[in-house]
């Protein structure tokens, strides 16, 4: 690792391994609206947007603390975007068991739940990852396996908009299905996004 003849502010670490805590939250509350009845969603979307609120008080206080700090552990653009690309995570999670309960959908299509698995995944490596930050250690394997989690999700999601438009469901119901899969496929970019910033930040600090 590079030596620096600075301190550095090493708040943000917690605060980043706060807010990949805050996305495995809401890739288990994910992981309940699949077994849920249609009658309980309204009260796990609650959960799901206090969970949003608090994943967006998190990425403004790195903000904050970025704006008020001088000296910051890696370069500023890179806290700014590990930060954004979090938070888009959640967004995304959140939008899409919303628009579950809006679109009033009795039953998801079969593939739905191999996407939330992998979304699940995604968020125990990145909530493993956030405090090695902290030295940089043992977090080649965590972008290198987002990395494939985020292709087997791109599998998954082609199958399933090809289940989609197989005749099966009339064309209202495949644009309300469309949205909610499109936007889980979105959630598991968004890890993507946030596992090649932290290998951006390990290759600058090496």
């Amino acid at each position: 690792m590079r030596f620096r003849l600075t301190p550095r502010e090493t708040s943000f670490y917690d605060m980043f391994a706060a807010s990949a805590d805050n996305i495995v939250t809401g890739s288990k509350l994910l992981m309940e609206l699949l077994g849920a009845e249609p009658s309980a969603r309204a009260e796990i979307a609650e959960r799901m947007r206090a969970a949003e609120h608090a994943g967006d008080d998190a990425t403004h206080a790195i903000f904050h603390q970025l704006n008020s700090s001088f000296i910051t552990p890696f370069d500023r653009e890179d806290i700014y975007s590990l930060a954004s690309s979090l938070d888009d995570i959640m967004d995304f999670m959140e939008e899409a068991v919303d628009l579950v309960v809006l679109y009033n959908i009795e039953e998801l299509p079969k593939g739905v739940e191999q996407q939330i698995e992998v979304l699940a995944r995604a968020a125990e490596l990145t909530a493993e990852a956030m405090p090695n930050l902290r030295t940089m250690d043992n977090l080649t394997e965590y972008w290198i396996e987002v990395n494939r989690l985020e292709n087997q999700a791109d599998q998954i999601h082609r199958k399933l908009l090809a289940h989609l438009f197989n005749g099966k469901y009339d064309a209202i119901e495949v644009l309300k299905l469309k949205q909610v899969v499109d936007v889980l496929e979105e959630a598991a970019d968004a890890f993507e996004h946030v596992a090649n910033t932290v290998e951006t930040i390990a290759v600058k600090e090496s």
